[in-house]
C-alpha cells in the first residue's frame, strides 16, 4: 500500500521584530500597510510604549532590571535587559526562515537589545537583517553610541540595513515635514520585507526561492538592495535604473558587485526586449564575472507598469563609484551621489513615489494613469551582507501569479 505524502512546498516564514522605540513606530508603521505574510513582534524595556503596540507578539524586556521605565539612554542596560529575557525572544523568532530587526542606534533599548536579538537568530540558523536608523550628525553622543552599536550588530547580522538621518533632509528637502521625513525612513523596513516577501513567496516550476535570497544575501562585503516600478515606453530601463540608486542610505561602490539576484514583476504583456533592457542596465553596474540570479513574477494587476527589485552582493564601501559603463538616474558622471529630483521626475526612493508639489507622500499602487509615461516607485535600500556562503549559478525562473 503506498501512502501519498505532501510534498508541497511551504513558504518562508519572515518575522520583524520591533526594539525599542523607533523600532517600535517602524513596526507600527508596516503593521498600518496591511503586509501579509509577516509575523511582528515588539519588544520593549517600556512598559507604557509596549502597551501602544498592535503587534502580535509583545516582549516586555528586563522587567526585574527595569521594572518596565525603560533603559535610560544607556546601551548597557538595554543589553542587559534583553540578555534577561533572551529565552523569551528565542521563543518568539521560532520557527522563523528569515528576520528582520529594527531598531534605532543611538539610545538605550534599541542599540543594546538589538545585537542580543541578532545572536539569538544567528544561534538558531536564522537569515538576519537589520534595519537601523543613524543619528543626526549634530546629536554628538548619540553618534558615537550608535557607531558603537553598528559595529556590534555588523559582526553579527547577515545584512545590515543603515538609515543616516542626515540624509532625509538632504535628499526629501528641507520643506519636508518631520512625520514625512521618518515615514520615509519607515518606509525602508516596509520596502525591503515586502519586496523580499514578493521574491519568495510566489513559488512556480523554477523560482527563486529562499535558499537563493539567502545565498545572495549572504555573499562577502557590502550589499545593495532596491526596487522601483515605472511606466510607459521607456519602462524597462527606467524601473532598473532607478532600482540601483539609494541616495537615502549608506553610500556604496556598486561597480564591484559579485552577485545578483534579479526580480522583474509585470503583466503578460512583457516583451523579451524589456526583459533584456532590464538585465543589460543592471549588469552595466555589476563586476563582469557577477552570478546571476533572475526571477520573473507575471501579475496583470501590473497593467501597462513594470517593477524591478533587485539584491546585489560583494560590494566595495567608497560611495558612489560607477563602473563607467552606465549611470544611475540623475547619477554625476563624476561618481557622485545622484542628483536631487522635483516634482514628478522625482524617483520615489524608500517605496515612495513622489513628494509631488503638495509633499503628500503616495503610495506605489495608487498611481494616477494620466501622470507621466514613466515613474517610479523605487524603493531601496543598502545593506551590507556578512559571509555565509557562495553565489550559485545563473537561474533563469519565470514564475507566475494570477491578479
Amino acid at each position: 500500500m503506498f501512502e501519498i505524502i505532501d510534498q508541497s512546498p511551504q513558504e518562508a516564514v519572515i518575522k520583524v521584530i520591533g526594539v525599542g522605540g523607533c523600532g517600535g513606530n517602524a513596526v507600527e508603521h508596516m503593521i498600518g500597510k496591511g503586509l501579509a505574510g509577516v509575523e511582528f513582534i515588539a519588544a520593549n524595556t517600556d512598559a507604557q510604549a509596549l502597551k501602544r503596540s498592535t503587534a502580535r507578539t509583545q516582549l516586555q524586556l528586563g522587567t526585574n532590571l527595569t521594572r518596565g521605565l525603560g533603559a535610560g539612554a544607556r546601551p548597557e542596560i538595554g543589553r542587559d535587559a534583553a540578555m534577561e529575557d533572551r529565552d523569551r525572544i528565542a521563543e518568539s523568532i521560532d520557527g522563523a526562515d528569515m528576520v528582520f530587526i529594527t531598531a534605532g542606534m543611538g539610545g538605550g533599548t534599541g542599540t543594546g537589545a538589538a545585537p542580543v536579538v541578532a545572536q539569538v537568530a544567528k544561534d538558531h540558523g536564522i537569515l538576519s537583517v537589520a534595519v537601523v536608523t543613524r543619528p543626526f550628525k549634530f546629536e554628538g553622543k548619540r553618534q558615537k553610541v550608535a557607531q558603537v552599536g553598528i559595529d556590534e550588530l555588523a559582526k553579527i547580522v547577515d545584512s545590515l540595513i543603515i538609515i543616516p538621518n542626515d540624509k532625509l533632509m538632504q535628499v526629501l528637502g528641507e520643506e519636508v515635514s518631520v512625520l514625512d521625513a521618518y515615514a520615509a525612513a519607515n518606509e525602508v523596513l516596509h520596502s525591503a520585507v515586502a519586496g523580499i516577501a514578493e521574491v519568495i513567496n510566489y513559488p512556480g516550476l523554477v523560482n527563486v526561492d529562499f535558499a537563493d535570497v539567502r545565498t545572495v544575501m549572504s555573499e562577502v562585503g557590502m550589499a545593495m538592495m532596491g526596487s522601483a516600478t515605472a511606466g510607459g515606453a521607456d519602462r524597462a530601463r527606467q524601473a532598473a535604473e532607478r532600482a540601483v540608486a539609494s541616495p537615502l542610505l549608506e553610500e556604496v561602490n556598486l561597480a564591484g558587485a559579485r552577485g545578483v539576484l534579479v526580480n522583474i514583476t509585470a503583466s503578460a504583456g512583457l516583451k523579451m526586449k524589456e526583459y533584456h533592457e532590464v538585465m543589460n542596465t543592471i549588469k552595466a553596474f555589476t563586476a563582469e564575472d557577477a552570478m546571476v540570479i533572475v526571477g520573473t513574477v507575471i501579475d496583470d494587476a501590473m497593467e501597462d507598469r513594470l517593477r524591478v527589485t533587485m539584491v546585489a552582493t560583494g560590494l566595495g564601501r567608497n560611495g558612489w563609484q560607477r563602473s563607467g559603463r552606465l549611470r544611475s538616474a540623475g547619477a554625476d558622471p563624476r561618481g557622485d551621489p545622484p542628483r536631487a529630483h522635483s516634482g514628478a521626475e522625482r524617483p520615489a526612493f524608500a517605496g515612495l513615489r513622489s513628494f509631488g508639489h503638495s509633499g503628500f507622500l503616495e503610495e506605489a499602487g495608487r498611481l494616477k494613469r494620466d501622470e507621466a509615461a514613466a515613474v517610479a516607485a523605487g524603493r531601496c535600500a543598502t545593506i551590507a551582507a556578512f559571509p555565509r556562503g557562495s553565489m550559485p549559478t545563473l537561474r533563469l525562473s519565470d514564475t507566475a501569479r494570477k491578479a
